[in-house]
């Protein structure tokens, strides 16, 4: 009897909580950069760990984000939790992105144009991840100016961020 009272209570809260609040987008991430940095002081050297991570559902939505921990493991974490937070959505017509674009950043710049069905992601190392989460599938890019990685991301995440939809 006890079994059955139970088990009636876990339904009824599995379906308040199942229709009460909406499912979470599932996100996957990838880690672009992880690097442990050092600050020596006068009695010792401190060893941190940062992270660089890009999350993305694969559909038009991306974001990018840095964490700093006392270990890889919650540089990383924090580094999703941040990216979770920064997420743009992205405006994708036929698989590719709408129009041409050259944003710079800093010393970087970065070009993208759009391409025909199958051309796949023509793109630099530290670029593609981003874009193969953000659900683009042909797209041009040329790198201009520096070959710095983290200067290149935030480049790339502000010219998808300055894409305007096709009207």
């Amino acid at each position: 009897m006890a079994d059955q009272k139970v088990s009636k209570k876990e339904e009824i809260l599995e379906n308040i909580l199942v229709e009460d609040f909406p499912k979470e987008e599932e996100f996957e991430h990838y880690i672009l950069e992880t690097s442990r940095v050092t600050k020596v002081t006068k009695g010792a050297k401190r060893f941190r760990f940062s992270a660089m991570v890009v999350v993305g559902n694969r559909n038009g939505k991306v974001g990018i984000g840095k964490g700093v921990g006392s270990d890889p493991k919650s540089a990383i974490e924090k580094a999703i939790r941040r990216a979770k937070d920064s997420v743009i959505k992205i405006n994708i017509t036929d698989n590719t992105i709408t129009h041409e674009i050259t944003q710079d950043f800093k010393a970087s710049k970065l070009m993208f144009k759009p391409a025909v069905a199958g051309t796949g992601i023509i793109a630099g190392k530290s670029i593609k991840p981003i874009l193969e989460l953000s659900g683009i599938k042909d797209i041009l890019s040329k790198r201009i100016g520096t070959s710095n990685k983290k200067s290149n991301i935030y480049c790339c995440f502000l010219a998808l961020q300055n894409l305007k939809s096709r009207n």
